[in-house]
């Protein structure tokens, strides 16, 4: 303490014996000791206050900062579709089983044959100017020769096959899943949103373009497997395998993967266009134990079942670390600056909110597995018969890998966290993948797809994203270093349950926006 508070302290030592006619032993030490611990608690306290000041400060300064990403642009018009003969193709298409099943046997290429003829006939203009070769038995590449041999080519992909309708629901559908019933405003059955709207969309584009007399610089390739959903490994696997023969190296790759959605944003009206840069690994492992087994009325302390059901509490404890990093916080990036300013607050300044942020996002399923690597036990399986202790018990735990995770960082994880000698954990046949690369975000290839939903979409706001299903990306990794997974279509949050569900359908008019980015995609490339 100065000198000044020092003799503030010895005057009111002075003023307090006299007062007290040193009635009390040591009060004027006391009070000076008092007297130097409330300025000192004083300053604390001040201390403390310009802290929080400034701490609001550099928030508020922080918040402000926070400007929009989006580009201003103006809207297109875009090319002129036809969209009552465009929403009977689409219909003839779904009416095809192009049906995916687990078991090969199943496969009926005869379905698959028919759309390929569908195809031919419906757009004329396509099937004389590209160059179609079937590849796999039923997928399709088609190679639209640009005049500019320096430019590298685009890739846009899609997919003809469609995941089969589950036993059982038929009667929940509005319309037969396979009608292709075009009512109420919608194109209703299997495929119209996943991902026969992306074929028949792209062909559309196309036609339209033709029908312009437009003329690429850049060699365009439209590529459409017919097994993405069961891996993709004969449709766009060997289709990528061709064109690696072919050393075609691509500029950009669009495929399937996020959409435009309305609702699942906290803060934000305008629907959101997700453009996933990303997506999540893949892997599945099997979790065994064997024991004697025996009869049930003398069951042992732990059962084969016990054993088991123990390792999957364990590792369903033990979830992998959640990261708010690399897509996640891009996409927040983007988001931030449109919500209120509350939320607004909270992302600007990551560098402190970061574990508030983590704890909210945790909450929300959807926005959790963006988060970390997550776990599903899916299938368990042991016993026979009521009265018999099954001697082995085995589950399927599903793993969506968060970019960076490894399959042997998760096996490790899972090892660990279960803790018993007695379980066996192997992989499935299945084989297993790590994430994909991340497509820089600081490129003229995003702006291009920035710009280009904005010219389609310009209610919307744009944000980068990581995709937490699977694609048949995975087959081009090699191919291009700017891959793209976006679905240009709008939904609304209840719409989500339809894809692979019941009542699957598209909106006309959306479907007609669709075409319109495809074409817009195609122009901008230019």
């Amino acid at each position: 303490m100065d000198n000044i508070h020092r003799y503030e302290a010895r005057l009111l030592n002075f003023i307090i014996k006299k007062l007290f006619l040193q009635s009390v032993p040591n009060t004027g030490k006391i009070a000076e000791n008092l007297f130097i611990l409330g300025v000192n608690m004083k300053k604390t306290v001040l201390l403390i206050f310009l802290c929080i000041v400034l701490l609001i400060c550099v928030m508020l300064v922080k918040t402000a900062t926070f400007k929009s990403k989006q580009i201003e642009i103006q809207s297109e018009e875009g090319v002129e579709v036809n969209i009552e003969k465009a929403a009977v193709s689409l219909s003839r298409a779904i009416q095809l089983k192009t049906i995916s099943h687990q078991d090969p046997a199943e496969f009926d290429l005869s379905q698959f044959k028919a759309l390929i003829h569908l195809l031919e006939k419906s757009f004329p203009k396509v099937h004389a100017s590209l160059k179609k070769e079937i590849v796999g038995d039923a997928s399709l590449l088609y190679t639209w020769k640009g005049n500019d041999s320096n430019l590298k080519p685009i890739i846009l992909l899609a997919h003809t096959d469609v995941v089969p309708i589950a036993p059982g629901t038929t009667k929940d559908w509005t319309h037969p899943p396979f009608s292709g019933k075009i009512a109420d405003g919608f194109i209703w059955g299997r495929g119209a949103v996943d991902y026969k709207v992306g074929v028949l969309g792209m062909l559309e584009a196309v036609e339209a373009l033709l029908t312009e007399g437009f003329e690429p610089k850049r060699t365009v390739y439209l590529a459409f497997g017919h097994d993405e959903e069961v891996g993709g490994s004969r449709g766009a696997g060997a289709i990528a395998k061709l064109l690696k023969t072919r050393e075609v190296k691509a500029e950009w790759i669009l495929d399937e993967g996020a959409l435009i959605i309305s609702g699942v944003i906290p803060g934000i009206s305008n629907p959101v266009a997700l453009l996933g840069l990303a997506e999540k690994g893949y892997v599945t492992l099997e979790l065994s134990v064997e024991t004697d087994g025996g009869h049930s009325s003398m069951p042992p302390k732990d059962t084969a079942i016990g054993i088991l059901s123990s390792a999957i509490h364990n590792l369903e404890r033990n979830q992998f670390p959640a990261k708010y990093e690399g897509l996640i916080m891009e996409m927040f990036e983007y988001a931030g600056p449109e919500m209120p300013f509350g939320m607004k607050l909270l992302f600007a300044n990551k560098w402190l909110l970061t574990t508030v942020i983590k704890g909210q996002f945790q909450k929300v399923s959807s926005m959790n597995a963006m988060l970390r690597t997550t776990i599903a036990p899916t299938i368990i399986n042991a016993g026979t018969k009521e009265n018999v202790l099954p001697q082995r018990a085995k589950a399927l735990v599903n793993f969506r890998l968060y970019p960076g995770d490894s399959i042997e960082y998760v096996i490790d994880h899972v090892t660990k966290s279960i803790n018993d000698p007695r379980i066996k954990i192997e992989k499935t046949a299945h084989a297993g993948r790590a994430a994909s690369p991340v497509t820089d975000i600081h490129t003229d290839n995003f702006s291009l797809l920035h710009k280009t939903v904005r010219q389609i979409f310009p209610d919307v706001i744009v944000t980068p994203f990581l995709v937490v299903g699977g694609t048949d990306t995975k087959h081009y990794v090699a191919i291009s270093e700017n891959i793209f997974r976006f679905l240009p279509l709008r939904f609304e949050k209840t719409d989500i349950k339809r894809v692979h569900g019941t009542n699957e359908r598209i909106k006309i008019e959306h479907y007609e926006e669709s075409v319109k980015f495809y074409a817009q995609m195609i122009k901008n490339a230019n």
